[in-house]
């Protein structure tokens, strides 16, 4: 009889899952709300380390990248709460980790993906248009004044100047170098393949992430999880809380359906980049 009882008052392991979904942007701007920051998911990576009982925390990651700052300040907090609760971080790939999302999933201690994911892009982008030609056209007159020789670099609406795009491009180096340093330091003895072809801004299929070395195995959150802690582990969803009356489904969101279509028309481009 004592046996039974405690067993059925027995508090089955748990493993919180943080969802990490979106582009990867500071807060505040038109991604807001839609985008991956520190500001964001700092709150629900404490809600879901400090979670009583858990063997694990697991990442659902589904993000094309972003801010190389925002995905690094996001991957040391990871790195910070790990440390702090001695906690195995598992990363789960979803549709994809490229660029950013490849960032985060390296603050896991493992990656799992599906064959079909999209991971890795370790590289640094900078795209815009020029449209001097255009104003040109239309008779539009551009008049820029400034203190600081640099300060209108790169303005779009100006013929490109190559020292500009040479300073650009000492820039993305610098960020590239700090992204590479990362996987390094992350998956250095893991790696597969030589840095020429890992760091030149290519991405893969889950499948061949794994022969790389990107990744380690192939799988899905649910039923990896319940082969490693049991049928009955426990998988609580760590989301934003949502607002009052958005429960009780009074607020209209009209103040967001201008920056929300935005967002999603970016997020759409970011993917689109890696073919989904």
């Amino acid at each position: 009889m004592l046996n039974w009882i405690k067993e059925r008052f027995r508090r089955s392991p748990t493993v919180p899952v943080i969802r990490l979904s979106g582009v990867i942007a500071s807060s505040g701007g038109l991604l807001s709300g839609r985008s991956l920051s520190i500001d964001q998911v700092a709150p629900l990576l404490k809600r879901a380390f400090e979670m009583r009982g858990a063997k694990a925390v697991a990442l659902a990651i589904n993000s094309p990248g972003g801010s190389p700052v925002q995905s690094a300040l996001i991957a040391q907090r990871i790195r910070l709460h790990a440390r702090e609760k001695n906690l195995t971080v598992i990363a789960f790939v979803e549709d994809v980790a490229a660029s950013g999302g490849y960032w985060l999933a390296c603050a896991a201690d493992e990656i799992i993906v599906d064959p079909s994911s999209i991971v890795g892009s370790i590289g640094v982008i900078s795209a815009g248009f020029g449209f001097q030609d255009l104003i040109a056209r239309h008779g539009v007159e551009r008049r820029v004044h400034t203190s600081g020789e640099r300060k209108a670099m790169l303005d779009p609406f100006r013929p490109e100047n190559p020292e500009d795009v040479e300073r650009l491009k000492r820039l993305q180096a610098e960020i590239h170098e700090g992204f590479k340093d990362w996987v390094r330091q992350r998956r250095g003895r893991l790696l597969k393949a030589d840095e020429a072809t890992l760091f030149n801004g290519e991405f893969w299929t889950g499948k061949r992430g794994l022969e790389l070395g990107l990744v380690d195995s192939l799988g899905e959150l649910r039923s990896t999880l319940q082969a490693r802690y049991g049928d009955k582990v426990r998988l609580p969803v760590i989301g934003p809380r949502r607002r009052l009356l958005s429960r009780f489904g009074l607020a209209t969101g009209l103040d967001e359906i201008g920056p929300a279509t935005i967002a999603a028309v970016e997020e759409r481009l970011h993917r689109q980049r890696f073919g989904l």
